[in-house]
């Protein structure tokens, strides 16, 4: 039975709180590429060398909202680093079946103790 994609994000975000890097990688296809402001369309090998080791600062991610459509989802979340310090993103993500094939984030605003922080020059 195939999984909604909402549970398969959900999924992948768990990953990253439990520090579970091989249940990340079985969700994520054999042609996985990923791109934000700073990585280009990079591979999976490159997407657990550059982004994986961000895991270990992670404390809680808060999804606020997810859209599908089709084979294709956007997700606003709040990450809460372990030393409580917050920013909220938006990614775009593109399905193969029951795996994520892309992923391009759009990094967005940090916070405080729920208070919006301005981005600096």
């Amino acid at each position: 039975m195939s999984r909604g994609k909402a549970e398969i994000i959900r999924s992948l975000f768990d990953t990253y709180v439990k520090r579970d890097r091989e249940g990340l990688a079985a969700l994520l296809a054999d042609d996985f590429t990923f791109t934000s402001p700073y990585d280009d369309a990079i591979d999976k090998a490159a997407y657990f060398e550059r982004c994986w080791p961000n895991s270990l600062t992670i404390r809680e991610n808060v999804i606020e909202r997810i859209f599908e459509q089709g084979d294709e989802a956007f997700v606003t979340y709040r990450c809460i680093a372990a030393d409580g310090k917050q920013f909220r993103n938006t990614e775009f993500f593109r399905f193969a079946g029951d795996k994520v094939r892309n992923v391009d984030v759009y990094f967005g605003a940090s916070y405080r103790d729920r208070v919006f922080l301005p981005q600096q020059a």
